[in-house]
């Protein structure tokens, strides 16, 4: 499994440990790592040391070759951070368009 930091806590890493769920989840940011006692226990300071261990051949960062980037590239890049209009119908087609932008910029940047 693998997980965001959002979901680093020692509750959640004591859960995973009990159903012997192998996971990695990051417990900070990786440029900006975090100090708070949420990411401070025994069992993150573990996957830490887990996470760094595998280094470039860790299988947390297969989640690059995934969409996670695609994501934090409309998220970032393009300022999308919340739907202008209600509605499932809406949404979806306002999805659309926003993914249609992106890969059109993919496109015209490859050209």
């Amino acid at each position: 499994m693998s997980a965001d930091a959002g979901y680093g806590s020692e509750a959640n890493l004591a859960a995973l440990r009990k159903r012997k769920i192998s996971a990695y989840i990051a417990v900070g940011r990786a440029k900006h790592p975090t100090r708070s006692p949420r990411h401070n226990g025994p069992l993150a300071r573990a996957m830490a040391t887990k996470l760094k261990r595998g280094g470039k051949r860790s299988r947390y960062r297969l989640r690059k070759q995934l969409p996670e980037p695609v994501f934090g590239q409309i998220k970032h890049a393009r300022g999308f951070r919340q739907f202008l209009l209600r509605g499932v119908k809406k949404v979806s087609e306002e999805w659309a368009l926003i993914c249609t932008a992106h890969n059109l910029t993919k496109l015209m940047a490859r050209a």
